[in-house]
């Protein structure tokens, strides 16, 4: 019946869809199927139609009660439209992971025909996730903190520091311009300490009033002030056992540093409304990017309260502190971003490089960041020129001047830079990636293209 009335439009509409298309009928069988979902199951359209959709299934005789793994629940009681992954078995007998939609179709009396299956295939994706995952591994072994990237020497002495202070349950203050990751090392903090398996709450104390900061640290109770409609925790309590990561906190206002004083003196607080006082146990670990000495010279900042929180400073470099980390960052960044898009890009050009090493960053990590996320906006294909890069980078320093190469096509200037990368590393690929700004992927990968031999090609410097 379905058969039928499916016309030469629908059938032309259904075979430019890339996600496989198929109708059922209330039996499970297969009655219509798209060009797609050939491609996908590797199964002709004569080989699937008048079959039970229970071919494609990973285990053919499951039961509905386990949806969530079948590719052929075909249950009709329920109305709308539903969504899940599965296991869809292809003819040659492998396994691809996809994403099933079903819907009833209905007649125009409203009794069930059959069901519409689109089925996704999601297999380019888990394997671009596969490949981020064991990128991830690599970068915990080599230069990856985690979640902070740096080897240079003032990195792994904000290491250091971190690992110490994870070990105590004193307060930590982390100080650092905008974009140098101050939340990255509160995190590492608590991960490496005795309290990860407590909250980790986070509060910025600069997003919020006065009074509903209050209220948002300590809590309140029913009435307290309107709106209060019934006893609420606060981040305090939440974070009981754990640790409380108070961002931005010079721009706690006076009062609430008074009360946060007397929370670190006597672990108790009141919920807002209330005297009733609770215990309370949650290490301290703030930050800010302000100067609080000098904000206690003006004033604006309690003498008692700066001690208080000031126990273990970390101090976090500001990036052009720190050069030699920004190809690190590049690379990883990079990598990541690759993975998560189908363009095909070819590192950063060593023109780029210079302008990116030369820019002052004020935004930091964050900025450089942002930075390689618009390159991979306006750059389509090919390595990163310094026009993917956004004006506010290529207006703030001059453009460095590339050796003059006389008569050298673009390949054979490549070829070249990657020569004397290679020489001046001494044949490392890693460090001569790193020099470039590349990734070693792709510096192999161009070794083969240009048909470069480190024995015999490369002499070192």
């Amino acid at each position: 019946m379905i058969g039928r009335e499916l016309d030469g439009y629908w059938k032309t509409v259904v075979n430019t869809i890339r996600d496989g298309v198929m109708i059922i009928n209330p039996g499970g069988t297969i009655v219509s199927v798209n060009l797609s979902v050939e491609r996908i199951t590797g199964y002709s359209r004569a080989e699937l139609i008048g079959t039970h959709l229970s071919i494609l299934d990973e285990k053919p005789n499951q039961t509905s009660d386990n949806k969530s793994d079948s590719a052929s629940q075909t249950t009709f009681s329920a109305e709308g439209v539903d969504q899940h992954q599965c296991l869809v078995k292809r003819k040659d007998g492998t396994l691809i992971h996809a994403l099933k939609s079903t819907a009833i179709l209905h007649d125009v009396e409203g009794s069930a025909l059959g069901r519409v299956y689109t089925i996704t295939d999601l297999s380019d994706i888990m394997e671009k996730e596969n490949q981020l995952e064991a990128y991830r591994k690599q970068l915990r072994a080599e230069n990856e903190f985690h979640g902070i990237i740096g080897a240079s020497p003032a990195m792994q002495h904000v290491f250091e520091i971190i690992e110490n202070a994870a070990q105590s349950d004193a307060p930590v203050i982390i100080y650092g311009e905008s974009g140098t990751g101050k939340e990255l090392v509160s995190r590492a903090i608590h991960q490496l300490g005795t309290r990860n398996t407590r909250p980790f709450i986070k509060v910025n104390c600069a997003s919020l009033t006065e009074s509903l900061l209050e209220s948002e640290l300590f809590g309140h109770v029913r009435g307290a002030y309107t709106g209060a409609y019934k006893d609420r925790k606060g981040r305090f309590e939440k974070a009981n056992g754990g640790d409380l990561f108070l961002d931005e906190i010079g721009d706690l206002p006076m009062s609430t540093q008074i009360k946060l004083l007397r929370v670190l003196e006597e672990k108790v607080i009141e919920r807002v409304g209330s005297s009733t006082p609770i215990d309370i146990d949650a290490r301290i670990i703030s930050a800010t990017n302000q100067d609080l000495p000098r904000l206690v010279e003006e004033g604006k900042f309690r003498n008692d309260f700066y001690f208080r929180i000031n126990i273990i400073p970390i101090i976090l470099p500001p990036l052009r502190e720190r050069l030699e980390d920004i190809p690190l960052l590049i690379d990883h960044f990079f990598q990541t971003m690759s993975l998560k898009s189908t363009k095909k890009i070819d590192g950063v050009h060593k023109e780029t490089m210079d302008l990116l090493m030369n820019y002052r960053w004020p935004g930091n990590v964050r900025e450089l960041k942002g930075t390689l996320e618009y390159a991979f906006v306006t750059c389509h294909s090919g390595p990163i020129l310094p026009n993917h890069l956004p004006e506010t980078i290529t207006r703030s320093h001059p453009r460095p001047t590339p050796p003059k190469k006389t008569g050298l096509n673009m390949h054979e200037i490549e070829r070249q830079e990657l020569l004397e990368a290679l020489e001046k590393t001494g044949g490392n690929q890693s460090q001569a990636a790193k020099l470039l700004g590349i990734s070693r992927v792709t510096v192999w990968n161009r070794m083969k293209r240009f048909n470069i031999h480190a024995k015999r090609d490369v002499v070192s410097s």
